[in-house]
């Protein structure tokens, strides 16, 4: 059996011919009891469940073959790749800006990709994207701002992408319509074609898609969101790819790098050879051994904080069911290093921490050591911003584990693409075996669908 501690995923880099990268480094030493003592699971405790987690590995093979889960068959397809380039290029002539539209899965998945292309992250674009248009999400109903929404943009430059899996979504059918009629009102509602673009389900007999109707009576053109791909998984789909295309990234790298983690798992013998596999084992072990109540998921870089946002839903929505499931927590170092730290190493013992830390020690401005010793910082003379985070992503693991704490670390070789990709298929495939580890179904949410129905309901009256 392989050792599960330590666990390197590698993997090619789309188009490039070279040797495969590798992707990043999974390390649960921090979670054993021979790094934080009793609070730690024990070798056989760990072997325990990971045996146990052999079935839904399994049943995740078995899935690939037969074709029944058409989200691990994604990364090797290219027709809607061809089909999302076309519609983006289209959208974007003459456009100046690109506001994104949809809830929930709908958003993160795409806000997750578009920041690593430097969304979200003040002067974080580069070169290459300042030439494109600007990216703007709303990713939230709130009155107040969609009444501000559209005003002082210029409308005739500014295009829409509004995205809802069934098309029936209330929350990304009222921003549509709140959309259609703000050029409507600045007379441009004959360009409606060219100013939108919806995605949304493929047309069913007898099932009604708002949205598709919509935008159908106004010769919208459409992309189809797989049926078969929920929303919170669907960040590599269409839903994902645009905006992440819209920001500069390469589709098809990311869709290697999660083909590359996929694979990984599908030739594992034992889930101890695949990273998603022992992440799965060890969140629910954690969780039923240690009474681990809270993951909070740490990331040490600014173009993966939106990562953190797409997790939490993930693993909420896909795991919080039947009174079952742990509480998960997107958290920002160094920033939450001075915010929940000091819960997370010294409150009650039911947190547990993933940390992922990425390889740039050598980068950011050079401190001028006349100014570090004015300022009593000696210790910066001379180095660079990039030493100072990595030796804080190495110190509060460290400090973690010295608590009795338990720390799952990642590191990642080269935050681009292709690593991105396989980390968001690490984790769909994380929380995809443990819930079938769980005994749940990782892919409904009934109490969401309530939810809906009950918000319909009153409106209703």
């Amino acid at each position: 059996m392989t050792d599960p501690v330590e666990l390197d995923v590698s993997g090619a880099v789309s188009g490039s011919g070279s040797a495969p990268q590798r992707l990043y480094h999974q390390s649960i030493a921090g979670c054993l009891d021979g790094r934080i003592g009793a609070h730690g699971l024990d070798s056989a405790t760990l072997a325990r469940w990971l045996d146990k987690t052999a079935a839904p590995l399994v049943k995740l093979k078995t899935a690939y073959a037969d074709g029944s889960l058409p989200l691990l068959r994604l990364p090797r397809e290219d027709a809607d790749i061809v089909a999302a380039e076309a519609a983006l290029k289209k959208l974007s002539a003459g456009a100046k800006m690109i506001i994104f539209l949809g809830i929930g899965g709908s958003s993160l998945g795409g806000q997750t990709l578009a920041q690593l292309g430097g969304w979200n992250i003040p002067g974080g674009a580069d070169a290459e994207q300042r030439k494109r248009p600007r990216t703007r999400f709303y990713d939230n109903l709130d009155a107040s701002t969609l009444a501000l929404a559209f005003e002082g943009i210029d409308l005739a430059s500014t295009r829409f992408v509004v995205t809802s899996k069934s098309g029936g979504t209330s929350e990304t059918l009222t921003q549509a319509l709140a959309a259609l009629q703000a050029i409507d009102a600045a007379g441009l509602g004959a360009r409606s074609a060219e100013l939108f673009l919806g995605i949304t389900e493929p047309a069913r007999p007898g099932v009604r898609n708002g949205l598709r109707d919509l935008f159908s009576s106004r010769g919208i053109p459409m992309l189809d969101h797989p049926t078969a791909i929920g929303g919170r998984y669907s960040a590599l789909t269409v839903v994902g790819l645009i905006p992440a295309m819209a920001r500069g990234l390469d589709p098809r790298a990311l869709r290697a790098g999660a083909d590359a983690v996929l694979q990984q798992a599908l030739a594992a013998p034992h889930p101890s050879a695949s990273a998603p596999a022992v992440g799965a084992a060890l969140a629910v072990a954690l969780a039923r051994e240690k009474a681990i109540k809270v993951i909070a998921f740490m990331s040490y870089a600014d173009r993966l904080q939106r990562l953190g946002a797409w997790y939490v839903q993930l693993w909420a929505e896909s795991l919080g069911k039947g009174g079952q499931g742990t509480t998960p927590l997107g958290c920002l170092g160094p920033l939450d290093q001075h915010s929940q730290l000091q819960l997370f190493m010294d409150g009650p013992r039911e947190h547990a921490l993933t940390v992922l830390r990425v390889k740039n020690a050598e980068s950011g401005p050079v401190i001028d050591p006349k100014l570090a010793k004015i300022a009593g910082l000696d210790v910066m003379a001379g180095r660079t911003v990039g030493e100072l985070v990595a030796a804080q992503a190495q110190a509060v693991p460290e400090a973690l584990s010295r608590a009795g704490r338990p720390v799952r670390t990642i590191d990642i070789e080269r935050l681009d693409a292709t690593a991105l990709g396989g980390l968001m298929m690490h984790f769909m495939i994380e929380t995809i075996l443990a819930g079938w580890l769980m005994d749940l179904d990782p892919f409904d949410q009934p109490a969401v669908e309530l939810a809906k129905v009950l918000t319909r309901e009153r409106l209703s009256k």
